[in-house]
Formats: structure tokens, sequence, C-alpha cells
């Protein structure tokens, strides 16, 4: 298909032969792992109030998908300049996102840290989640361990506490858990949630009719079956315990196709979200970077992008809210231009 546009510099933060590349490299990722993810980040009811406050899950949601998409699949697989570059745009595009909520009278803020980690946390958990049930099963205990460290160096792009993050499953496993009492689902959380999870409609526009009507069960019923049973009502969702092991019999069954199958794979990433391509494209198809190297966060901060750290420029970006110099926050259902994270990759190319 030859769309990557770019060679890398690099191997970006993880690289070729990592645990983290052949976990987000399974199919299953672009679709219902991302799909878990953005549902169940619904549940923190502050986060839920940027998202709605904005409207883009609802009114471009083709849009608002692909640069999920996009950002993640950048940290997972794009060099090390793109990666801090595109972080420092995420920065920029979530300073504006905040406010009073509505429901529950709390100051919601997208960058905020606690926000940030449970983002990043549900996403990173989502995509093992689906790994094992739709693909080859558990990872092995050292492999397992090198993925959440290497969710932890992920999480240094973001405006996150390095002492927060967990490190093994079972400090996951914890931390899911002391989250549960504090999840809460507003009309506004399941209006979105069920948005998404007709994703064969809402995400695939450019389907044909009368594929998105047959395929949007199917889709539907996979990512449901991934929720646990005590989380379905909150989400505003039930089904039964058949059609959990059906529809995971029935995709497994695909992606046991798709997952050594590099042009099956491509096609399903160009149709989902067309902006990752040029970052999934060269993991898939084993394109090598001009360097074998990889690179930490910090070590590439000090060469490329803002200098400061992501807290750092969130701790700027609230010191200029209290002085009154601060952006304006969206407004609700706002239309504004989007800021393209493709300009990291402009900007690095002509660095180099």
């Amino acid at each position: 298909m030859g769309t990557t546009e770019k060679n890398r510099i690099d191997e970006g933060l993880f690289g070729p032969g990592s645990v983290a590349w052949k976990v987000w490299t399974f199919p299953a990722s672009a679709l219902q792992g991302f799909a878990r993810a953005v549902t169940i980040e619904h549940l923190d009811p502050d986060l839920t109030a940027a998202v709605d406050e904005t409207g883009q899950v609802i009114q471009r949601t083709p849009l608002r998908y692909d640069r999920t998409m996009e950002y993640f699949s950048a940290v997972l697989f794009a060099d090390t300049p793109t990666v801090i570059k595109m972080s420092d745009i995420l920065m920029k595009v979530h300073s504006r996102a905040y406010g009073i909520n509505k429901v529950t009278g709390n100051e919601y803020d997208s960058n905020n840290p606690d926000s940030q980690l449970w983002i990043h946390m549900t996403a990173w958990h989502s995509i093992l989640y689906v790994y094992e049930l739709f693909g080859p099963g558990r990872l092995s205990r050292d492999e397992e361990l090198e993925y959440w460290a290497q969710c932890a160096i992920a999480a240094e792009v973001q405006p996150i506490r390095q002492e927060d993050v967990p490190r093994s499953r079972g400090e996951v496993q914890k931390y899911f858990d002391d989250w549960r009492d504090k999840l809460a689902a507003s009309e506004a959380a399941i209006s979105n949630v069920d948005h998404i999870l007709d994703g064969f409609e809402t995400i695939e526009p450019r389907l044909p009719a009368f594929v998105k009507k047959a395929g949007r069960p199917f889709l539907r019923a996979s990512i449901i079956a991934t929720y646990p049973r005590w989380m379905r009502p909150l989400l505003g969702v039930t089904q039964s315990r058949a059609v959990d092991f059906g529809s995971i019999a029935l995709w497994r069954m695909f992606y046991k196709a798709a997952h050594n199958n590099p042009r099956l794979m491509m096609a399903m990433v160009e149709r989902i979200s067309p902006r990752s391509v040029r970052y999934i494209e060269p993991a898939i198809r084993g394109i090598k970077a001009d360097s074998p190297r990889t690179h930490s966060p910090s070590w590439a901060r000090e060469r490329y992008g803002d200098p400061r750290t992501p807290l750092e420029q969130y701790a700027d970006i609230k010191a200029a809210r209290a002085e009154g110099t601060a952006d304006v926050p969206y407004e609700h259902n706002h239309r504004d231009p989007v800021i393209e994270f493709k300009e990291a990759d402009t900007s690095t190319a002509a660095e180099r």
C-alpha cells in the first residue's frame, strides 16, 4: 500500500520485539480495544463532562475516534521526535477543555493528572484485555511485567505523576478496584457510550448502508462482551452470556485470519483510522527506522519540542488561568478548526 510518508529517525519509545508492539499490533486493538477504552472512560463523571461539553463524540464521531487512535498509535510506533511533539500538541488541545461539571459541581479539566491516568490505564488495560480475549491468550509473567513497565514509560508523555502509575497486573487490578466506588454514569455518559457502541454506523460513515446495518450488532455485542458484568448496568447495557460467548468465538476466528495478514490488517486500519496508518504501517510491515535505537521520553524531550515536562506545562497552564491570560474554554458543541497532530510530522521532517 506504501502509504508511509517518511521514514522514522529512530524506533521510538519501544521498537520491534517489544511486548508493547506485540500487543498493540494485534488487530482487535483498533476495534474492540479502543471502543472498550473510550466507553469505559465515561465512568469518570468529570472526564465525561469535559467530553460532553465539547460535543465532539456525537457531532464528529469518526474524526474523534480517528484522532484518538492517531495519538496512541504515534506514542507506540512513531519516532521519538514525533512522539514528543504529539504530546505537546495534545497538551494544547486539552488546555481549553476545562470548566464546571453541571452534574457534580466539580471542576473538570482534561489535563488533570488523575483524569489523564484514568484515560491512560483504561487504554493500556483494554488493549491487553482484547489481546487476551480475542487472540493468543495471556502473556507470560515476564512479558506482563515488561508490558506494564512500558505503560509507565508511555505515561511520561502525558501530565501523569509517575508514582501513581501501576506497574504489574496486581497493581493495575488494585487501581481499578480503588476507582470502583468513584465510578458513575450520567445521562450524557450513557448516550455517548450507546453512540460509540454503534460504531459500525457512527464511526464508519463510508461503509455502504446495508453493511453498516448488518455489521452493527456484531461489533456492538463483541464490545459489550469485554465489559465486566457488574459494570454493564452503569454503562446502560445488558447482554446474555450466550451472546458474549458467540460474539467472542466469531471475532476470534476473524482475528486468527487477520493477525498474520498485513494486507488485511492495514485495510482495517485504513478504514477505521486513516490518520493512524503512517504510524502503524511500519510496525505491521516491518519497515525499519533509520536508526535501530529506542529512547526514553526524557531523552527525547531534551532534544525535541517543549523542554518542559507535561506536568510542568500543566502547572503553567493553570497559572495562566489564575492570571486570566489562558485560552478560553471550548464552547458547547464547538466547530473550531482541528489542531492537526500531523504538524508533529512536518516539524520533525523540517529539522532533519
